[in-house]
């Protein structure tokens, strides 16, 4: 079981399966959302997902014609983004999930938009945007 919370414990979830992807996205608004120099995702069914407090407590923005960004509305935390195009699956944010849980290999996506001030330095697969 995967468990996460945002920074005021108002919201909570569980995730009863496993991550199925793990990306690190460097595109302007995951940048400018999570104010860093990317935001790092975990993939999950979205069957597996499950609130367990705070779904009251959640609020939603669009940042485009078919991301939805997810986030606690007290505190302001990353929660999600649901993508139209996947309706079957959740990128939870890894700034939510709490613990060390099993990852599948990583990958980097929108590296075309990365910060100029950023290097990644690992050998991991890169992306100039998202991978087909």
């Amino acid at each position: 079981m995967i468990n996460g919370y945002c920074e005021c414990r108002r919201v909570s979830f569980e995730v009863d399966g496993d991550i199925n992807d793990f990306s690190h996205c460097h595109c302007s608004q995951c940048r400018r959302l999570h104010g860093a120099a990317y935001a790092t995702f975990a993939g999950v069914s979205r069957a597996s997902f499950n609130y367990v407090a705070g779904q009251d407590d959640i609020s939603n923005y669009a940042s485009s014609d078919s991301h939805k960004r997810v986030f606690c509305s007290h505190c302001g935390s990353n929660i999600m983004v649901e993508l139209d195009t996947e309706p079957n699956i959740y990128y939870l944010s890894m700034s939510a999930i709490a613990g060390d849980p099993p990852l599948p290999k990583g990958y980097h996506i929108y590296v075309g938009s990365k910060a100029p001030w950023h290097e990644i330095s690992d050998d991991l697969e890169k992306f100039d945007a998202d991978p087909v």
